[in-house]
């Protein structure tokens, strides 16, 4: 049976980030956020990131969000190599 897709919000910042990082798309985003464990960011404590190698190109992506009870509040997206 298939999940319901994540429903996100996006930062000003994402927005604005999203249109250089065009290659990170939302299924990339949302693969991202169910395959890695919660990681409290280090500098602000209601901030997760998740980190995971993508099995189409090998890439790892990092994904800070906010959980926001069923939205999730994307802030920034970037490849890590």
């Amino acid at each position: 049976m298939l999940s319901e897709p994540m429903q996100f919000e996006y930062s000003f910042h994402w927005m604005n980030k999203e249109k250089v990082r065009n290659m990170i798309t939302d299924d990339l985003l949302e693969y991202c956020i169910e395959n890695s464990p919660k990681l409290i960011d280090r500098r602000w404590s209601d901030l997760l990131n998740a980190i995971t190698r993508m099995p189409h190109n090998g890439r790892l992506l990092k994904v800070v969000y906010k959980q926001k009870g069923k939205t999730i509040k994307i802030v920034t997206a970037y490849w890590l190599d």
